[in-house]
């Protein structure tokens, strides 16, 4: 179902559904067999250690038995393989990420306050640890991605970045990729990919200690192994397919409109692509303009299957209502491109991320050149979390001290409560410093 029955009922009839997903289901469902499989490489890697992971290497990726970690020095040249240009791209992608993660950062303070006399309170941000990060490399490599994990770990003060990329059809890792987390300040680099990738970061099987927290996007075994991996170690989310939703009405430009839809439709064949518009005209139009710019589109094979399945079109009698669709889609990335995006921005609260007016684009943030993170909730998870940030990787730590002064007024407190509770061994470590003040 497209809209929840709760905003159905609620809306009764003020909007029109123009083109329904062919597929009725979510684009993205755990499947019985993913998880069995992932389940038993976890456990078998588990019990067998870094063996298991290079049998799965060799069996899944090829591996030809080179060693799986690249050296510094390589990491480091991975630049003088690329196009001046890409080299470029790449190289400004990671310095806009920084300097957003590092404006994000400098506004996560410190404090400590006297709530009452005697009694100081205050929290410290302390990043993790050691933070695996996946690094994708399948049939499209998410240059990116090292962008919004390794280098956003690294603005948050994280000591130790390790991270992952799996082999290309070659064997070898994509140079690209490994640039992307060069420039981003990666720690260590290893030639893996999927569960076994994950498995060997979170158990420590790469001459690494454990990793406290796995970051990154992948397919849906990765997903899964984020997934039965977490507990054992902390996650950024779990994401399923690439979403994007655009909210126009009448004064949004046609062909803009559908190639944005089309551009998240090309990340795989179950994802969704959505528009909610006040104008009928325009939502009619963009049907059409979709079909014509698939009929020239080199990955016409992808993005066709996923808008045809997973697309959707619904005409809302008003802005009021284009919105509170829009947030019960709660889509990963919003565009809104109106003649009053800011009544939209203003009003809006579920999304991952939103791109306002005809200038902005989703492919801005992916590639890394807005600055923003484009690890983000899909599935209608906007509704209650966020996207990965610098904060994601810091610990806000509490702490309190208390005076003697402000020991009797606490101490008597806890102790009416712990004996209301029956709680004795609590109520002693409160009466025995009130005790003690008296004494």
């Amino acid at each position: 179902m497209l809209y929840t029955p709760r905003v159905l009922d609620a809306l009764n009839g003020s909007f029109r559904i123009l083109k329904s997903p062919a597929v009725d289901a979510p684009a993205a469902q755990r499947d019985p067999k993913v998880i069995a499989t992932v389940s038993e490489m976890l456990s078998t890697i588990e019990r067998d250690g870094l063996d298991a992971v290079l049998r799965y290497a060799a069996d899944l990726d090829g591996w030809d038995g080179s060693d799986v970690t690249l050296t510094a020095d390589r990491i480091a040249r991975s630049g003088d393989a690329l196009p001046a240009a890409l080299r470029e791209a790449i190289e400004l992608g990671a310095e806009r990420t920084r300097a957003f993660a590092d404006a994000q950062r400098s506004r996560l303070t410190d404090f400590e306050t006297e709530l009452v006399d005697g009694l100081t309170v205050g929290h410290r941000y302390v990043p993790v640890g050691r933070v695996g990060a996946y690094l994708p490399a399948g049939k499209f490599p998410l240059t990116a991605s090292a962008f919004m994990t390794v280098n956003v770990a690294k603005a948050a003060g994280v000591p130790t970045v390790a991270g992952c990329t799996p082999p290309g059809p070659d064997g070898r890792p994509n140079a690209a990729v490994i640039h992307a987390a060069h420039v981003s300040g990666i720690d260590r680099l290893h030639v893996l990919g999927g569960v076994q990738a994950l498995a060997a970061m979170a158990f420590g099987l790469l001459d690494d200690a454990p990793v406290d927290m796995l970051v990154g996007a992948g397919n849906a075994y990765v997903a899964e192994a984020k997934r039965q991996l977490f507990g054992t170690v902390a996650i950024d989310l779990l994401a399923g397919p690439s979403e994007v939703a655009v909210l126009a009405d009448e004064s949004a430009n046609v062909a803009l409109v559908a190639a944005d839809l089309l551009g998240q439709a090309e990340h795989g064949a179950n994802s969704p692509a959505a528009l909610v518009t006040t104008s009928e005209d325009l939502g009619r139009e963009v049907i059409a303009e979709v079909e014509r710019q698939l009929k020239t589109l080199a990955t016409r094979d992808i993005a066709g299957p996923a808008w045809h399945d997973f697309g959707s079109v619904t005409w809302a009698a008003d802005r009021e209502t284009a919105a509170t669709l829009m947030d019960d889609l709660a889509p990963e990335h919003l565009e809104v491109m109106t003649s009053d995006d800011d009544f939209y921005h203003q009003r809006l609260t579920n999304y991952g991320s939103v791109f306002l007016g005809r200038w902005s684009t989703v492919a801005y943030s992916d590639k890394g050149m807005a600055g923003t993170n484009h690890v983000l909730p899909t599935a209608g998870g906007a509704k209650h979390s966020a996207g990965l940030s610098v904060s994601r990787f810091l610990k806000p730590l509490t702490y309190q001290r208390v005076s003697r002064d402000a020991t009797p007024q606490l101490a008597h407190a806890v102790d009416v409560i712990s004996a209301s509770e029956g709680m004795d061994a609590h109520r002693a470590t409160a009466t025995l410093r009130l005790d003690s003040y008296q004494g």
